[in-house]
């Protein structure tokens, strides 16, 4: 039984403020690492859906420009220059007008199915994509027909809709700027 004269015992004013203090300090902190990670975690998924859709662009580019048939090179020019810059249009356009010279006396003709793709992001929005494509190529030399491996190096542009900027074989030159 508790007296009239016996006061009830409260903690000091100084210790309920200091435990205030700690307790929001804590929930800042939590907080702040909440939305840290959640940062970092959207980086990341961000990072991987721009080198998924890079690598999807340059493998649809290296199938189209790996399929063609002397008989509709029309339909293979356009391929080979969709989605590339105006300078590299211009550069494939003249590659592929000597490239005739060659196609159609053999009767060239093939056929692609994509290997893989590996995308790696470099500065301002640029994507450099290692393509790998399944060719399968008949010709009058070969009219049983030869399979190959297909490899392309592009350089894609995501600020400005995925054009291709780039276009060499993986360890080699790009295409010239002049004719050679």
């Amino acid at each position: 039984e508790i007296t009239a004269d016996r006061k009830r015992w409260t903690p000091p004013r100084a210790a309920v403020g200091a435990a205030g203090v700690v307790l929001v300090a804590a929930l800042g902190l939590t907080t702040w690492q909440w939305l840290d990670a959640r940062s970092e975690r959207d980086a990341l998924l961000a990072d991987a859906a721009g080198r998924e859709q890079a690598e999807q662009v340059a493998l649809d580019y290296a199938l189209g420009a790996a399929e063609m048939d002397f008989r509709d090179l029309g339909a293979w020019k356009g391929r080979l220059v969709a989605g590339t810059t105006p300078e590299l249009t211009d550069r494939l356009t003249r590659a592929a007008t000597s490239m005739e010279q060659i196609i159609v006396p053999l009767q060239w003709s093939s056929t692609a199915e994509p290997i893989t793709a590996k995308a790696e992001a470099g500065p301002d929005g640029t994507y450099t994509v290692d393509c790998f494509v399944s060719v399968h190529t008949t010709n009058a030399q070969a009219p049983e027909g030869i399979q190959s491996t297909a490899t392309y190096r592009l350089t894609l542009d995501s600020d400005d809709e995925w054009a291709i900027t780039e276009i060499s074989g993986i360890g080699g030159e790009a295409l010239p700027e002049q004719p050679r």
